[in-house]
Protein backbone atom coordinates (compact mmCIF):
# COMPACT_ATOMS: atom_id res chain seq x y z
CA UNK A 1 0.00 0.00 0.00
CA UNK A 2 1.18 3.61 -0.57
CA UNK A 3 3.23 5.03 2.28
CA UNK A 4 1.64 8.49 2.28
CA UNK A 5 -1.86 8.15 3.76
CA UNK A 6 -2.66 11.88 3.55
CA UNK A 7 -4.60 11.68 0.32
CA UNK A 8 -8.23 12.55 -0.31
CA UNK A 9 -11.22 11.78 -2.50
CA UNK A 10 -14.09 13.96 -3.64
CA UNK A 11 -17.14 11.76 -3.21
CA UNK A 12 -20.58 12.52 -4.67
CA UNK A 13 -23.96 11.33 -3.41
CA UNK A 14 -26.64 12.56 -5.83
CA UNK A 15 -29.95 11.88 -4.10
CA UNK A 16 -33.45 12.82 -5.18
CA UNK A 17 -33.37 15.94 -2.99
CA UNK A 18 -30.04 17.03 -4.45
CA UNK A 19 -26.30 16.30 -4.45
CA UNK A 20 -24.18 15.98 -1.36
CA UNK A 21 -20.44 16.10 -2.04
CA UNK A 22 -17.74 15.38 0.53
CA UNK A 23 -14.01 15.54 0.99
CA UNK A 24 -13.06 12.12 2.36
CA UNK A 25 -9.68 10.74 3.36
CA UNK A 26 -8.52 7.49 1.83
CA UNK A 27 -9.15 5.95 5.29
CA UNK A 28 -12.83 6.95 5.15
CA UNK A 29 -12.81 10.04 7.38
CA UNK A 30 -15.23 12.71 6.12
CA UNK A 31 -13.40 16.05 6.38
CA UNK A 32 -16.23 18.27 5.12
CA UNK A 33 -19.32 18.14 2.95
CA UNK A 34 -21.82 20.40 1.19
CA UNK A 35 -25.38 19.95 -0.05
CA UNK A 36 -27.48 21.79 -2.64
CA UNK A 37 -31.20 21.15 -3.05
CA UNK A 38 -32.67 20.17 -6.44
CA UNK A 39 -36.19 20.32 -7.81
CA UNK A 40 -38.35 17.23 -8.35
CA UNK A 41 -41.04 17.44 -11.03
CA UNK A 42 -43.98 15.12 -10.34
CA UNK A 43 -46.47 14.85 -13.22
CA UNK A 44 -50.14 13.81 -13.05
CA UNK A 45 -49.63 10.80 -15.35
CA UNK A 46 -47.17 9.08 -13.01
CA UNK A 47 -44.14 10.94 -14.29
CA UNK A 48 -41.20 11.92 -12.09
CA UNK A 49 -38.42 13.93 -13.70
CA UNK A 50 -35.35 15.99 -12.83
CA UNK A 51 -33.13 18.32 -14.83
CA UNK A 52 -29.69 16.78 -15.54
CA UNK A 53 -28.19 20.25 -15.94
CA UNK A 54 -29.40 21.18 -12.47
CA UNK A 55 -27.71 18.03 -11.14
CA UNK A 56 -24.44 19.02 -12.79
CA UNK A 57 -24.45 22.67 -11.74
CA UNK A 58 -25.32 21.68 -8.17
CA UNK A 59 -22.47 19.16 -8.02
CA UNK A 60 -20.00 21.77 -9.24
CA UNK A 61 -21.39 24.18 -6.64
CA UNK A 62 -20.86 21.67 -3.83
CA UNK A 63 -17.32 20.98 -5.07
CA UNK A 64 -16.48 24.68 -5.03
CA UNK A 65 -17.97 25.21 -1.56
CA UNK A 66 -15.64 22.52 -0.22
CA UNK A 67 -12.55 23.36 -2.26
CA UNK A 68 -12.71 27.09 -1.51
CA UNK A 69 -12.19 26.30 2.18
CA UNK A 70 -8.73 24.91 1.30
CA UNK A 71 -8.94 22.31 4.06
CA UNK A 72 -6.29 20.16 2.36
CA UNK A 73 -3.76 20.85 -0.41
CA UNK A 74 -5.47 20.52 -3.78
CA UNK A 75 -2.65 18.28 -5.00
CA UNK A 76 -3.57 15.73 -2.32
CA UNK A 77 -7.01 15.16 -3.89
CA UNK A 78 -6.38 12.16 -6.10
CA UNK A 79 -9.80 10.83 -7.15
CA UNK A 80 -13.50 11.55 -7.64
CA UNK A 81 -16.04 8.79 -7.00
CA UNK A 82 -19.76 9.06 -7.58
CA UNK A 83 -22.88 7.47 -6.11
CA UNK A 84 -26.34 8.52 -7.25
CA UNK A 85 -29.99 7.59 -7.17
CA UNK A 86 -30.57 4.35 -9.07
CA UNK A 87 -33.11 3.34 -11.72
CA UNK A 88 -33.02 6.66 -13.56
CA UNK A 89 -32.54 7.35 -17.27
CA UNK A 90 -30.81 10.17 -19.13
CA UNK A 91 -30.90 10.12 -22.94
CA UNK A 92 -27.78 11.70 -24.47
CA UNK A 93 -26.56 12.33 -28.02
CA UNK A 94 -23.13 11.54 -29.47
CA UNK A 95 -21.71 14.78 -28.08
CA UNK A 96 -22.90 13.92 -24.58
CA UNK A 97 -25.70 16.47 -24.58
CA UNK A 98 -28.81 15.41 -22.66
CA UNK A 99 -31.97 15.35 -24.78
CA UNK A 100 -34.54 16.02 -22.07
CA UNK A 101 -35.23 15.70 -18.39
CA UNK A 102 -34.09 12.55 -16.61
CA UNK A 103 -36.82 10.02 -15.81
CA UNK A 104 -36.08 8.97 -12.23
CA UNK A 105 -36.85 5.97 -10.04
CA UNK A 106 -40.35 7.20 -9.15
CA UNK A 107 -41.50 7.42 -12.78
CA UNK A 108 -44.04 4.72 -13.66
CA UNK A 109 -45.16 5.84 -17.12
CA UNK A 110 -43.46 2.89 -18.84
CA UNK A 111 -45.61 0.33 -17.03
CA UNK A 112 -47.78 -0.60 -20.02
CA UNK A 113 -44.71 -1.16 -22.22
CA UNK A 114 -43.05 -3.46 -19.68
CA UNK A 115 -46.29 -5.45 -19.61
CA UNK A 116 -46.14 -5.69 -23.41
CA UNK A 117 -42.61 -7.12 -23.51
CA UNK A 118 -43.48 -9.45 -20.60
CA UNK A 119 -46.67 -10.75 -22.18
CA UNK A 120 -47.34 -14.26 -23.49
CA UNK A 121 -49.94 -17.04 -23.63
CA UNK A 122 -49.08 -18.81 -20.36
CA UNK A 123 -48.39 -16.33 -17.52
CA UNK A 124 -47.41 -16.33 -13.86
CA UNK A 125 -47.60 -13.16 -11.75
CA UNK A 126 -48.23 -11.20 -14.96
CA UNK A 127 -45.18 -12.55 -16.84
CA UNK A 128 -44.97 -14.97 -19.76
CA UNK A 129 -43.55 -18.16 -18.26
CA UNK A 130 -40.79 -18.60 -20.86
CA UNK A 131 -39.73 -14.94 -20.59
CA UNK A 132 -39.68 -14.79 -16.80
CA UNK A 133 -37.70 -18.04 -16.75
CA UNK A 134 -35.05 -16.49 -19.00
CA UNK A 135 -34.88 -13.24 -17.04
CA UNK A 136 -34.57 -15.08 -13.73
CA UNK A 137 -31.95 -17.54 -15.00
CA UNK A 138 -29.72 -14.91 -16.57
CA UNK A 139 -30.24 -11.72 -14.60
CA UNK A 140 -31.56 -12.85 -11.22
CA UNK A 141 -34.70 -10.73 -11.54
CA UNK A 142 -37.13 -9.22 -14.04
CA UNK A 143 -38.49 -5.80 -15.02
CA UNK A 144 -40.95 -4.50 -12.45
CA UNK A 145 -44.48 -4.36 -13.82
CA UNK A 146 -44.91 -1.07 -11.96
CA UNK A 147 -42.81 0.52 -14.70
CA UNK A 148 -40.20 2.11 -12.45
CA UNK A 149 -37.09 0.32 -13.74
CA UNK A 150 -34.69 1.84 -16.26
CA UNK A 151 -35.89 -0.43 -19.06
CA UNK A 152 -39.42 0.94 -18.56
CA UNK A 153 -38.13 4.51 -18.89
CA UNK A 154 -36.43 3.67 -22.19
CA UNK A 155 -39.56 1.97 -23.51
CA UNK A 156 -41.63 5.00 -22.51
CA UNK A 157 -39.27 7.28 -24.43
CA UNK A 158 -39.31 4.92 -27.42
CA UNK A 159 -43.10 4.87 -27.58
CA UNK A 160 -44.06 8.34 -26.36
CA UNK A 161 -41.05 10.46 -27.35
CA UNK A 162 -39.77 8.79 -30.54
CA UNK A 163 -37.94 11.94 -31.65
CA UNK A 164 -35.77 11.72 -28.52
CA UNK A 165 -35.34 7.95 -28.85
CA UNK A 166 -34.01 8.22 -32.42
CA UNK A 167 -31.56 10.99 -31.46
CA UNK A 168 -30.26 9.04 -28.47
CA UNK A 169 -26.70 7.74 -28.72
CA UNK A 170 -26.68 6.20 -25.24
CA UNK A 171 -29.14 5.79 -22.38
CA UNK A 172 -27.31 6.39 -19.10
CA UNK A 173 -28.08 5.92 -15.42
CA UNK A 174 -27.67 9.14 -13.35
CA UNK A 175 -24.27 8.01 -12.06
CA UNK A 176 -23.03 7.22 -15.52
CA UNK A 177 -24.28 10.55 -16.83
CA UNK A 178 -22.33 12.41 -14.13
CA UNK A 179 -19.24 10.36 -15.02
CA UNK A 180 -19.75 11.39 -18.66
CA UNK A 181 -19.71 15.05 -17.61
CA UNK A 182 -16.54 14.44 -15.59
CA UNK A 183 -14.60 12.51 -18.25
CA UNK A 184 -16.39 12.70 -21.61
CA UNK A 185 -16.62 8.89 -21.65
CA UNK A 186 -19.78 6.78 -22.04
CA UNK A 187 -19.83 3.75 -19.71
CA UNK A 188 -21.93 1.91 -17.12
CA UNK A 189 -20.90 -0.36 -14.28
CA UNK A 190 -22.00 -3.98 -13.80
CA UNK A 191 -24.24 -2.85 -10.95
CA UNK A 192 -25.71 0.34 -12.42
CA UNK A 193 -26.87 -1.44 -15.61
CA UNK A 194 -28.74 -4.18 -13.74
CA UNK A 195 -32.23 -2.62 -13.85
CA UNK A 196 -32.15 -2.60 -17.64
CA UNK A 197 -32.51 -6.41 -17.31
CA UNK A 198 -30.34 -7.13 -20.36
CA UNK A 199 -27.17 -8.53 -18.74
CA UNK A 200 -26.13 -12.09 -17.98
CA UNK A 201 -25.24 -11.98 -14.27
CA UNK A 202 -24.57 -15.69 -13.73
CA UNK A 203 -20.80 -15.24 -13.75
CA UNK A 204 -20.50 -12.47 -11.20
CA UNK A 205 -16.92 -11.77 -12.31
CA UNK A 206 -17.78 -11.41 -16.01
CA UNK A 207 -21.10 -9.66 -16.55
CA UNK A 208 -22.00 -9.08 -20.20
CA UNK A 209 -24.93 -8.00 -22.34
CA UNK A 210 -27.06 -10.90 -23.53
CA UNK A 211 -28.40 -10.65 -27.08
CA UNK A 212 -31.51 -12.71 -26.25
CA UNK A 213 -32.46 -10.38 -23.41
CA UNK A 214 -31.83 -7.34 -25.56
CA UNK A 215 -34.16 -8.71 -28.23
CA UNK A 216 -36.80 -9.29 -25.55
CA UNK A 217 -36.37 -5.69 -24.41
CA UNK A 218 -37.03 -4.36 -27.98
CA UNK A 219 -34.33 -1.70 -27.59
CA UNK A 220 -31.18 -1.40 -29.73
CA UNK A 221 -27.95 -2.71 -28.27
CA UNK A 222 -25.95 0.18 -29.71
CA UNK A 223 -27.87 2.57 -27.44
CA UNK A 224 -26.40 0.88 -24.34
CA UNK A 225 -23.01 1.89 -22.89
CA UNK A 226 -19.80 -0.10 -22.44
CA UNK A 227 -19.62 -2.07 -19.18
CA UNK A 228 -16.96 -1.82 -16.44
CA UNK A 229 -16.54 -2.75 -12.77
CA UNK A 230 -17.53 -0.24 -10.10
CA UNK A 231 -13.89 -0.01 -8.96
CA UNK A 232 -12.48 0.60 -12.44
CA UNK A 233 -10.86 3.92 -13.34
CA UNK A 234 -12.98 5.45 -16.11
CA UNK A 235 -10.39 8.08 -16.97
CA UNK A 236 -8.82 11.34 -15.84
CA UNK A 237 -10.86 14.44 -15.04
CA UNK A 238 -11.42 16.67 -18.07
CA UNK A 239 -8.65 19.26 -18.33
CA UNK A 240 -11.09 22.19 -18.39
CA UNK A 241 -12.75 20.92 -15.20
CA UNK A 242 -9.41 20.40 -13.48
CA UNK A 243 -8.54 24.00 -14.34
CA UNK A 244 -11.93 25.32 -13.19
CA UNK A 245 -11.75 23.46 -9.86
CA UNK A 246 -8.04 23.93 -9.26
CA UNK A 247 -7.35 20.19 -9.15
CA UNK A 248 -4.40 18.25 -10.49
CA UNK A 249 -4.89 17.05 -14.09
CA UNK A 250 -4.37 13.39 -13.24
CA UNK A 251 -7.30 13.12 -10.79
CA UNK A 252 -8.82 9.70 -11.43
CA UNK A 253 -12.56 9.27 -11.98
CA UNK A 254 -13.72 5.96 -10.46
CA UNK A 255 -16.74 4.25 -12.04
CA UNK A 256 -18.61 4.35 -8.72
CA UNK A 257 -21.98 2.79 -7.92
CA UNK A 258 -25.68 3.57 -7.34
CA UNK A 259 -26.89 4.62 -3.91
CA UNK A 260 -28.15 1.23 -2.70
CA UNK A 261 -24.78 -0.41 -3.31
CA UNK A 262 -22.81 2.56 -1.97
CA UNK A 263 -24.89 2.52 1.22
CA UNK A 264 -24.13 -1.16 1.76
CA UNK A 265 -20.43 -0.35 1.77
CA UNK A 266 -20.67 2.96 3.62
CA UNK A 267 -22.71 1.34 6.40
CA UNK A 268 -19.79 -0.98 7.13
CA UNK A 269 -21.98 -3.99 6.33
CA UNK A 270 -19.62 -5.67 3.90
CA UNK A 271 -19.77 -9.19 5.39
CA UNK A 272 -22.45 -11.62 4.22
CA UNK A 273 -25.76 -11.15 6.10
CA UNK A 274 -24.56 -7.94 7.81
CA UNK A 275 -27.74 -5.93 7.20
CA UNK A 276 -28.36 -2.22 7.01
CA UNK A 277 -31.55 -0.15 6.74
CA UNK A 278 -31.40 3.14 4.87
CA UNK A 279 -33.85 5.98 5.55
CA UNK A 280 -33.68 8.73 2.95
CA UNK A 281 -36.37 9.90 0.55
CA UNK A 282 -36.93 6.19 -0.01
CA UNK A 283 -35.71 3.29 2.10
CA UNK A 284 -34.35 -0.21 1.77
CA UNK A 285 -33.11 -3.12 3.85
CA UNK A 286 -30.25 -5.06 2.35
CA UNK A 287 -27.16 -7.16 2.96
CA UNK A 288 -24.52 -9.01 0.98
CA UNK A 289 -25.20 -12.69 0.27
CA UNK A 290 -23.08 -15.52 -1.16
CA UNK A 291 -25.69 -16.66 -3.71
CA UNK A 292 -27.81 -15.63 -6.70
CA UNK A 293 -31.52 -15.99 -5.99
CA UNK A 294 -34.87 -14.33 -6.77
CA UNK A 295 -38.24 -14.00 -5.02
CA UNK A 296 -40.62 -12.78 -7.73
CA UNK A 297 -43.57 -12.68 -5.34
CA UNK A 298 -41.95 -10.05 -3.09
CA UNK A 299 -39.76 -8.27 -5.66
CA UNK A 300 -36.46 -9.24 -4.00
CA UNK A 301 -33.36 -10.54 -5.75
CA UNK A 302 -29.63 -10.95 -5.20
CA UNK A 303 -27.94 -8.73 -7.78
CA UNK A 304 -24.37 -7.62 -8.54
CA UNK A 305 -22.76 -5.65 -5.73
CA UNK A 306 -20.26 -2.84 -6.23
CA UNK A 307 -17.73 -5.13 -4.55
CA UNK A 308 -16.30 -7.32 -7.32
CA UNK A 309 -17.41 -10.93 -7.16
CA UNK A 310 -20.22 -10.28 -4.65
CA UNK A 311 -24.03 -10.28 -4.66
CA UNK A 312 -26.31 -8.22 -2.43
CA UNK A 313 -30.02 -8.40 -1.64
CA UNK A 314 -31.76 -5.74 -3.75
CA UNK A 315 -35.08 -4.16 -2.78
CA UNK A 316 -36.51 -0.69 -2.26
CA UNK A 317 -39.49 0.97 -0.60
CA UNK A 318 -40.63 4.09 -2.39
CA UNK A 319 -41.34 6.68 0.33
CA UNK A 320 -39.79 6.85 3.80
CA UNK A 321 -38.25 10.21 4.72
CA UNK A 322 -40.45 11.61 1.95
CA UNK A 323 -43.40 10.98 4.27
CA UNK A 324 -42.00 13.47 6.79
CA UNK A 325 -41.39 15.95 3.99
CA UNK A 326 -45.01 15.44 2.94
CA UNK A 327 -46.17 16.06 6.51
CA UNK A 328 -44.09 19.24 6.64
CA UNK A 329 -44.88 20.70 3.21
CA UNK A 330 -48.40 19.44 2.43
CA UNK A 331 -50.07 19.46 5.85
CA UNK A 332 -48.35 21.48 8.59
CA UNK A 333 -46.63 24.21 6.53
CA UNK A 334 -48.43 24.20 3.20
CA UNK A 335 -48.28 27.62 1.52
CA UNK A 336 -51.95 28.56 1.69
CA UNK A 337 -54.20 31.14 3.36
CA UNK A 338 -54.15 29.30 6.68
CA UNK A 339 -50.37 29.32 7.09
CA UNK A 340 -49.18 31.53 9.93
CA UNK A 341 -45.42 32.03 10.03
CA UNK A 342 -42.71 30.05 8.32
CA UNK A 343 -41.56 26.48 8.67
CA UNK A 344 -38.83 26.40 11.35
CA UNK A 345 -35.38 25.30 10.21
CA UNK A 346 -35.30 22.65 12.95
CA UNK A 347 -38.69 21.19 12.04
CA UNK A 348 -37.49 17.57 12.09
CA UNK A 349 -36.11 17.97 15.61
CA UNK A 350 -39.50 19.42 16.57
CA UNK A 351 -41.19 16.40 15.00
CA UNK A 352 -38.99 14.14 17.16
CA UNK A 353 -39.95 16.03 20.31
CA UNK A 354 -43.64 15.84 19.38
CA UNK A 355 -43.48 12.11 18.68
CA UNK A 356 -41.64 11.47 21.93
CA UNK A 357 -44.63 12.82 23.89
CA UNK A 358 -46.92 10.09 22.55
CA UNK A 359 -46.97 6.48 23.75
CA UNK A 360 -46.03 3.70 21.30
CA UNK A 361 -48.95 2.88 19.02
CA UNK A 362 -49.95 6.53 18.49
CA UNK A 363 -53.27 6.04 20.26
CA UNK A 364 -54.29 3.44 17.69
CA UNK A 365 -53.62 5.70 14.68
CA UNK A 366 -51.88 3.96 11.77
CA UNK A 367 -50.20 5.79 8.90
CA UNK A 368 -49.58 3.93 5.63
CA UNK A 369 -46.55 5.42 3.84
CA UNK A 370 -47.39 4.46 0.26
CA UNK A 371 -47.52 8.01 -1.09
CA UNK A 372 -46.28 7.14 -4.60
CA UNK A 373 -47.02 3.45 -4.93
CA UNK A 374 -44.75 0.71 -3.65
CA UNK A 375 -41.98 -1.48 -5.03
CA UNK A 376 -41.10 -4.10 -2.36
CA UNK A 377 -42.35 -6.21 -0.71
CA UNK A 378 -45.43 -5.03 -2.68
CA UNK A 379 -45.14 -4.25 -6.39
CA UNK A 380 -48.18 -2.00 -6.58
CA UNK A 381 -48.19 1.36 -8.40
CA UNK A 382 -51.78 2.11 -7.30
CA UNK A 383 -51.51 1.81 -3.51
CA UNK A 384 -51.57 5.11 -1.59
CA UNK A 385 -50.94 6.39 1.91
CA UNK A 386 -53.19 7.74 4.62
CA UNK A 387 -54.06 8.00 8.31
CA UNK A 388 -56.38 5.34 9.72
CA UNK A 389 -58.36 5.10 12.94
CA UNK A 390 -58.30 8.76 13.96
CA UNK A 391 -60.63 9.95 16.69
CA UNK A 392 -61.62 13.23 18.32
CA UNK A 393 -58.67 12.72 20.65
CA UNK A 394 -56.11 12.52 17.82
CA UNK A 395 -53.62 15.39 17.83
CA UNK A 396 -50.80 16.51 15.58
CA UNK A 397 -48.41 14.75 17.96
CA UNK A 398 -50.24 11.47 17.28
CA UNK A 399 -49.98 12.06 13.54
CA UNK A 400 -46.25 12.74 13.67
CA UNK A 401 -45.54 9.60 15.67
CA UNK A 402 -47.87 7.59 13.43
CA UNK A 403 -45.80 8.64 10.39
CA UNK A 404 -42.56 7.49 12.06
CA UNK A 405 -44.20 4.22 13.10
CA UNK A 406 -45.89 3.64 9.73
CA UNK A 407 -42.60 3.89 7.85
CA UNK A 408 -41.11 1.46 10.40
CA UNK A 409 -44.05 -0.98 9.97
CA UNK A 410 -43.35 -0.97 6.25
CA UNK A 411 -39.70 -1.68 7.05
CA UNK A 412 -40.71 -4.60 9.26
CA UNK A 413 -42.71 -6.03 6.37
CA UNK A 414 -39.57 -5.85 4.29
CA UNK A 415 -37.49 -7.34 7.12
CA UNK A 416 -39.81 -10.36 7.17
CA UNK A 417 -39.39 -10.79 3.41
CA UNK A 418 -35.59 -10.42 3.49
CA UNK A 419 -35.23 -12.90 6.36
CA UNK A 420 -37.29 -15.44 4.40
CA UNK A 421 -35.08 -14.73 1.39
CA UNK A 422 -31.79 -15.31 3.24
CA UNK A 423 -33.29 -18.07 5.45
CA UNK A 424 -31.96 -16.69 8.71
CA UNK A 425 -32.72 -14.14 11.39
CA UNK A 426 -30.91 -10.82 11.07
CA UNK A 427 -30.12 -10.08 14.71
CA UNK A 428 -28.72 -6.58 14.25
CA UNK A 429 -29.47 -3.93 11.66
CA UNK A 430 -27.21 -0.97 10.86
CA UNK A 431 -29.17 2.27 10.45
CA UNK A 432 -28.03 4.93 7.97
CA UNK A 433 -29.42 7.84 5.95
CA UNK A 434 -30.82 11.19 7.02
CA UNK A 435 -33.69 9.61 8.96
CA UNK A 436 -31.22 7.57 11.01
CA UNK A 437 -30.02 10.77 12.68
CA UNK A 438 -33.24 10.69 14.73
CA UNK A 439 -32.78 8.95 18.08
CA UNK A 440 -36.57 8.68 18.45
CA UNK A 441 -36.93 6.99 15.07
CA UNK A 442 -34.07 4.57 15.73
CA UNK A 443 -35.73 3.46 18.97
CA UNK A 444 -39.05 3.04 17.16
CA UNK A 445 -37.30 0.82 14.61
CA UNK A 446 -35.71 -1.24 17.39
CA UNK A 447 -39.12 -1.75 19.01
CA UNK A 448 -41.04 -2.39 15.77
CA UNK A 449 -38.37 -4.73 14.34
CA UNK A 450 -37.66 -6.33 17.74
CA UNK A 451 -34.01 -6.21 16.67
CA UNK A 452 -30.91 -4.40 17.88
CA UNK A 453 -30.34 -1.22 15.85
CA UNK A 454 -26.81 0.10 15.30
CA UNK A 455 -26.94 3.79 14.50
CA UNK A 456 -23.88 4.51 12.37
CA UNK A 457 -22.01 7.69 13.27
CA UNK A 458 -22.79 10.46 10.77
CA UNK A 459 -25.49 8.27 9.19
CA UNK A 460 -26.34 10.87 6.55
CA UNK A 461 -22.81 10.48 5.12
CA UNK A 462 -22.90 6.72 4.54
CA UNK A 463 -23.27 7.01 0.77
CA UNK A 464 -20.37 9.43 0.26
CA UNK A 465 -18.27 7.27 2.55
CA UNK A 466 -19.15 4.21 0.48
CA UNK A 467 -18.29 6.02 -2.75
CA UNK A 468 -14.94 7.03 -1.26
CA UNK A 469 -14.14 3.45 -0.23
CA UNK A 470 -14.69 2.45 -3.87
CA UNK A 471 -11.79 4.73 -4.76
CA UNK A 472 -9.55 3.88 -1.80
CA UNK A 473 -9.57 0.14 -2.51
CA UNK A 474 -8.49 0.07 -6.18
CA UNK A 475 -5.92 2.79 -5.50
CA UNK A 476 -4.35 0.57 -2.84
CA UNK A 477 -5.11 2.54 0.32
CA UNK A 478 -7.34 -0.11 1.93
CA UNK A 479 -9.10 -3.44 1.35
CA UNK A 480 -12.81 -4.14 1.47
CA UNK A 481 -12.12 -6.31 4.52
CA UNK A 482 -10.97 -3.12 6.30
CA UNK A 483 -14.21 -1.24 5.71
CA UNK A 484 -16.17 -2.54 8.72
CA UNK A 485 -13.44 -1.36 11.10
CA UNK A 486 -13.34 2.05 9.39
CA UNK A 487 -17.06 2.70 10.04
CA UNK A 488 -17.92 3.74 13.58
CA UNK A 489 -21.17 2.86 15.38
CA UNK A 490 -22.55 5.89 17.21
CA UNK A 491 -25.31 4.41 19.41
CA UNK A 492 -26.98 1.05 19.92
CA UNK A 493 -30.75 0.76 20.45
CA UNK A 494 -32.23 -2.37 22.01
CA UNK A 495 -35.92 -3.36 21.77
CA UNK A 496 -38.04 -2.31 24.73
CA UNK A 497 -40.02 -5.43 25.75
CA UNK A 498 -42.82 -3.19 27.07
CA UNK A 499 -43.44 -1.92 23.53
CA UNK A 500 -43.05 -4.97 21.31
CA UNK A 501 -46.51 -6.39 22.07
CA UNK A 502 -48.19 -3.13 21.04
CA UNK A 503 -46.20 -2.99 17.85
CA UNK A 504 -46.88 -6.65 16.99
CA UNK A 505 -50.62 -5.90 17.16
CA UNK A 506 -50.34 -2.65 15.16
CA UNK A 507 -48.16 -4.26 12.51
CA UNK A 508 -50.70 -7.01 11.96
CA UNK A 509 -53.40 -4.41 11.31
CA UNK A 510 -51.02 -2.39 9.13
CA UNK A 511 -50.77 -5.34 6.74
CA UNK A 512 -54.53 -5.88 6.93
CA UNK A 513 -55.12 -2.30 5.78
CA UNK A 514 -53.36 -3.09 2.51
CA UNK A 515 -54.97 -6.48 2.04
CA UNK A 516 -58.49 -5.17 2.66
CA UNK A 517 -58.12 -2.02 0.57
CA UNK A 518 -55.80 -2.84 -2.34
CA UNK A 519 -58.70 -3.25 -4.79
CA UNK A 520 -60.09 0.12 -3.73
CA UNK A 521 -56.70 1.74 -4.33
CA UNK A 522 -56.59 0.20 -7.81
CA UNK A 523 -60.07 1.47 -8.70
CA UNK A 524 -59.31 4.97 -7.42
CA UNK A 525 -55.85 5.36 -8.97
CA UNK A 526 -55.88 3.35 -12.19
CA UNK A 527 -55.31 5.82 -15.02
Amino acid sequence: MPENKDKYILAIDLGTSGPKSALVSTAGEVIDYAFVENKLHLLPDGGAEQDPEEWWKSILETFKIILNKKLVPADDIIAISCSTQWSGTVAVDKNGNYLGNALIWLDSRGSQYVKEISDGLLKVEGYCVSKIARWLRLTGGAPSLSGKDSIAHILYIKNQRPEIYHKTYKFLEPKDYINLRLTGKFAASFDSITLHWVTDNRNINDITYDDRLIRMSTIEKEKLPELKQAIDVLGPLKQELADELGLRPDVKIIMGTPDVQAAAIGSGGVADYDAHFYIGTSSWLTCHVPFKKTDIFRGIASLPSAIPGRYFVANEQETAGACLTFLRDNIFFHQDDLLVGQCPSNVYQIFDAMADKIAPGSGGVIFTPWLYGERTPLDDKYVRGGFFNQSLETTREHMVRAVLEGVAYNGRWLLEAVEKFVKRRLYTVRMIGGGAASDVWCQIYADVFNREILQIRQPILANVRGAAFLASVPMGYMRFDDVADAVEVGKTYSPNPNHTGTYDRMFKEFKNIYKKNRKIYARLNRV
